[in-house]
């Protein structure tokens, strides 16, 4: 397995104009959110009784996910759990409710995700990168958060690494159409 900073440069290359990132921050979460919300039916079981943990496809691919992340990095692993442990409750509320408002949340914010995705790309002039590999499905939201990260001056180390493989973030000239 590829390292962090190998596998987060590998996902940047593809991901250099700053538009394309710019609707990954809206189109990835989007997605994410509504693969959960989909895979949050049906409940194979509860743990733990009643109140416990609800056992959904959800949680099976949050939970491999999740040691994926760590096995990255345990900062960003740390960081990744939590989010995802969070659209699993969103997940779970919308599961609960009826099918249409379960399946019209979970396949509108997929659409639509979708299609910001690829107004990204557009700007880019570059395909996605899960079409020449498909770990970039679960590299793009780490993607996401180290992009954030990098914004607030967080882990610069790992910035500079991935910058030094796929050159820096364009910069777009003053004036230039959006």
């Amino acid at each position: 397995m590829r390292n962090l900073n190998a596998q987060l440069t590998q996902y940047a290359e593809y991901h250099r104009d700053p538009r394309n990132i710019q609707t990954h921050l809206v189109g990835v979460p989007m997605i994410m959110l509504a693969v959960v919300i989909l895979l949050s039916r049906p409940v194979f079981l509860t743990l733990g009784g009643p109140a416990g943990l609800p056992v959904t496809p959800a949680l099976v691919v949050a939970l491999a996910v999740c040691v994926f992340y760590f096995l990255l990095d345990l900062r960003y692993g740390l960081c990744m759990a939590l989010l995802i442990a969070a659209m699993q409750e969103v997940g779970l509320w919308f599961a609960g409710q009826s099918t249409a408002i379960w399946l019209t949340s979970g396949v509108g914010l997929f659409l639509v995700g979708w299609v910001i995705q690829f107004i990204g790309h557009w700007f880019e002039g570059r395909k996605p990168a899960f079409v020449d590999d498909v770990i970039g499905l679960a590299i793009g939201p780490l993607f996401v958060l180290a992009e954030m990260g990098f914004a607030l001056g967080l882990r610069r180390e790992v910035q500079h690494a991935v910058e030094q493989g796929a050159g820096p973030v364009r910069r777009r000239e003053r004036g230039a159409a959006s």
